[in-house]
């Protein structure tokens, strides 16, 4: 059998370089391999599920927003002008005003708190801030027109003719009341307006409206003029006044009377304006406002 034959050195160290070489190819291959996983995972990490949309900014929040804080607003009124407004027996503000004004809160939907307030301070303290309405019965005037402003009237009383009942005196136009004499509150409207429209009628000044109606008891005039809710109360409750008899209305002037009497505002609050003016709109519309003035007034004051 013939012999193999022997290696060489040269041989073993071709061997053992190929070994070498194969080895360094398989550990390339091999690092290559487990980079190329590393970057796959790390991309699965980053990147979003396919369901799980990006944040729209377009889009409005659809959490529970917080309500904004209601607004409350402070009314003034004098406490001394009843039915109008009064202090209960409580020491709290009541009457027409005052159960009107909590009516329209409740339209405006907004709190109320109502306070007392001395008359002659009441416009100086809402045009400092201390608080944001006057109800208390205060005339829409040019003069106070100068300093703040006004909702729509809620009140426009009529004037009327208090008569002795003994005259019977049934007309009372200007040529029905010729040559008789008329009593008035001197220095107002009312005492302008029968100078102007019953200039064949005698007109006798008073200090008060009270002084008039006495003298009208008294016989020593023959009819009375004024508002109508001031002679209406004098009626029921002064025994003097079963002298007489309310005769009628007169359609209420406002070149002589004004606008009527309205909520008393700061004229830079056109938005609580508007609420107001909006509100009593409402409730005149709705039969609200005559159920509340039943309560005070027997007859029309708007």
């Amino acid at each position: 059998m013939p012999r193999r034959p022997l290696k060489t050195s040269s041989h073993y160290r071709s061997a053992r370089n190929a070994a070498i070489r194969i080895v360094m190819v398989a550990v390339f291959v091999a690092a290559c391999l487990g980079l190329a996983s590393l970057r796959a995972s790390h991309a699965q990490t980053a990147t979003p599920p396919a369901d799980a949309a990006e944040p729209n900014e377009a889009e409005p929040d659809q959490g529970v927003r917080p309500h904004p804080k209601e607004r409350i607003v402070r009314i003034a009124s004098e406490g001394s002008r009843p039915p109008y407004n009064y202090l209960d027996s409580n020491g709290e503000l009541a009457g027409f005003e005052i159960d009107l004004g909590r009516e329209l809160c409740t339209r405006m939907k907004v709190s109320c708190t109502f306070v007392a307030q001395e008359w002659d301070s009441m416009i100086p303290n809402l045009l400092a801030g201390r608080f944001d309405a006057i109800m208390a019965a205060m005339e829409k005037t040019e003069d106070r027109l100068k300093r703040i402003d006004f909702s729509k009237p809620y009140v426009r009383m009529p004037s009327a003719f208090l008569a002795a009942r003994q005259r019977q005196i049934r007309d009372p136009t200007p040529l029905g009341l010729k040559g008789r004499t008329i009593g008035v509150e001197s220095g107002g409207p009312h005492q302008t307006y029968l100078e102007d429209e019953f200039s064949n009628s005698t007109i006798k000044a008073y200090s008060t409206l009270e002084d008039a109606i006495l003298d009208l008891a008294e016989g020593r005039i023959d009819l009375v003029f004024g508002d109508k809710d001031a002679i209406s109360d004098f009626v029921k409750t002064r025994r003097e006044a079963r002298c007489c008899k309310l005769l009628a209305d007169v359609p209420r002037d406002p070149a002589y009377f004004g606008e009527g009497i309205g909520i008393g505002l700061r004229p830079d609050d056109t938005a609580l304006k508007a609420m107001f003016d909006t509100a009593l709109d409402a409730i005149v519309a709705d039969g609200t406002f005559a159920k509340i003035r039943s309560k005070y007034f027997e007859f029309e004051i708007l």
